[in-house]
């Protein structure tokens, strides 16, 4: 076997300097487009799986309303938010994030939480998880992250130590990590567990002031989670116990419901707060910045027709309605691009007009014609932008404030000067000790048949994080 290094390159043959970091202005972002490396990646990831969603592929999904409890209006322009008892439609989509459509719901695996907010300004969709933070936090590594949790080239299956190998190579997995093998990582059903945006997003006033914002949705069921052994009897039984039982409480008028409440952070705040707040492996701690709620969300409709409504739903970050704004979190820049690129993809270029998918306000674009065309094609109205016969004009009252940059357009390394122990530590900690036992059982079952190499690696993540962490895996593995 020759020792040379193979250079990687692009699809076109350039070779790669830098296949770690994305190019952003200054260390904390935003990405920029003249990333095209990236957007390769993530282009190219998009298009690897026909016809299922690439990752959040088996579903559940159900129609249900938002209602303001809070006049929020002096943070965000957004009509929805401008008095109490405010009201909209809205469809949220539960998903496990690594199984096939056939996969079982009851596995060990984040759940994707997207809710659809069809609000009067156009709709505002939230696309997150049940947990509040992710396993990385450049999108560089998403699709590298991605095919370490799916199926090994070669046998076809589920690898753990691809999987692990990623991880211990990550150490900025370790937050996300803790939280997926602790009892959460398991729910009950779909309405016992939180939701999160996990993101840092924005909102911004009449008076051209930003607020930087993470969202939280809070079950009023209550938190309820599945034992390692209740999961695989149900995997076994029924590998859609999550998806019937939703479906059967909102049939049986048992409307799950969850608080949405919010953290506030002044945009000032960021440049000289103790974590850098956009970055999606760390959350903020709620001394400093508390919950606030702001809103209930209740679902009580099912889907009249699974794959029409389930399926075909299709959920952009960057959709924004005024008042509602994205932030230089690389994750989530990176998002705003990918995710309507992937639903062009897989539904169709007219994929927002589907029924699931089309604002309950009016829609004035410029889009005409592509595949799957259904509806009026825009009939007689003008079709190019300015028109003098009376078609859809701009309307710069609607501008979000500009966003204050600084450094110099590089590919920083977002390993450097990144915590990636003390927060996961912290939930550690906060485990009784029998939850803390669940969580090394859990971690060690899975790490059994991983190449010692890689179990030594990572135990000396987990140790950084606690040594009563490390230590308690180290002796369950027999190291």
């Amino acid at each position: 076997m020759s020792n040379k290094k193979k250079i990687m390159t692009t699809a076109a043959g350039c070779p790669v300097a830098d296949n770690q970091n994305s190019i952003t202005a200054g260390a904390r972002g935003p990405i920029l487009m003249q990333d095209v490396h990236l957007f390769e990646k993530l282009a190219h990831f998009n298009r690897e799986r026909v016809p299922e969603r690439v990752v959040h592929a088996k579903g559940a999904g159900a129609y249900g309303t938002f209602k303001a409890t809070a006049d929020i209006s002096k943070y965000t322009r957004a009509k929805l938010f401008e008095k109490v008892g405010n009201e909209c439609e809205i469809f949220v989509r539960f998903s496990t994030v690594a199984g096939e459509l056939g996969s079982a719901d009851t596995v060990r695996d984040p759940r994707g939480f997207a809710v659809k907010f069809y609000t009067e300004e156009g709709n505002w969709d939230l696309v997150g998880n049940n947990t509040p933070v992710f396993f990385i936090k450049d999108p560089s590594k998403f699709p590298d992250f991605i095919h370490s949790q799916k199926r090994h080239p070669v046998t076809g299956l589920r690898d753990g130590i691809m999987q692990w190998d990623f991880w211990s190579l990550s150490p900025e997995s370790m937050h996300q990590v803790t939280w997926l093998f602790g009892d959460r990582g398991i729910p009950a059903t779909l309405s016992n567990m939180d939701g999160f945006g996990s993101h840092t997003f924005s909102l911004w006033n009449d008076n051209g002031e930003r607020y930087w914002v993470k969202w939280h949705f809070k079950t009023q069921q209550g938190i309820k989670n599945m034992t390692v052994e209740e999961a695989a009897k149900l995997a076994a039984e029924n590998p859609d116990y999550h998806r019937q039982v939703l479906f059967e409480q909102i049939e049986e008028g048992e409307n799950p419901s969850w608080s949405v409440n919010i953290q506030l952070m002044p945009e000032a705040d960021a440049e000289n707060y103790g974590i850098n707040p956009f970055d999606i492996t760390m959350v903020w701690p709620h001394a400093d910045y508390p919950l606030i709620e702001v809103g209930t969300m209740e679902l009580n409709r099912n889907p009249v027709n699974h794959f029409a409504e389930v399926e075909q739903a299709t959920f952009g970050p960057g959709n924004l309605p005024p008042g509602f704004g994205a932030s230089p979190d690389k994750m989530l820049q990176a998002r705003l691009q990918a995710y309507p690129d992937a639903h062009r993809y897989r539904v169709g270029i007219n994929h927002a007009a589907l029924e699931v998918n089309k604002p309950r306000c009016p829609v004035h674009t410029y889009h005409r014609d592509g595949k799957t065309r259904f509806d009026g094609n825009g009939e007689s109205t003008p079709v190019y932008q300015p028109n003098s016969f009376d078609g859809a004009v701009d309307d710069a009252s609607y501008r979000e404030p500009p966003l204050r940059l600084s450094g110099d357009a590089d590919r920083y390394s977002h390993r450097v000067g990144s915590d990636n122990y003390t927060q996961a530590g912290n939930l550690f900690r906060l485990m009784d000790s029998a939850a803390q036992q669940r969580l090394i059982n859990n971690i060690v079952g899975a790490m059994q048949n991983v190449p010692r190499e890689i179990q030594e690696r990572q135990i000396a993540h987990f140790s950084k994080a606690d040594p009563a962490y490390g230590a308690g895996i180290a002796a369950g593995l027999g190291i």
